[in-house]
């Protein structure tokens, strides 16, 4: 399954990595890597006051200490693509 992201915004870099971000058909998701493990959250949108408890679209990875990951890494090893002209913004 490939994801193909217009939009993607970091909003922690470390002990998680996370990442507010946003398919090409509107669908906003919640990328986080804490622990060694990467996930995938599909939610309603970035107001955590509107999310629902369910399970990662995916998940990946081993646990370990680490809580750092860029987003190039991240997205390789997630499966993820970003759209062409897509906006990226990072801390």
């Amino acid at each position: 399954m490939s994801i193909v992201l217009s939009k993607v915004i970091q909003t922690c870099r470390a002990c998680p990595s996370q990442w507010d971000a946003w398919t090409t058909d509107g669908q906003y998701l919640y990328l986080r890597y804490r622990s060694g493990m990467g996930t995938v959250e599909a939610q309603p949108g970035p107001d955590v006051d509107t999310w629902t408890d369910r399970p990662p679209l995916m998940k990946f990875g081993e646990p370990s200490l680490d809580g750092l990951i860029n987003l190039d890494d991240f997205m390789t090893t997630g499966g993820l693509e970003l759209a062409a002209g897509a906006e990226v913004q990072t801390l």
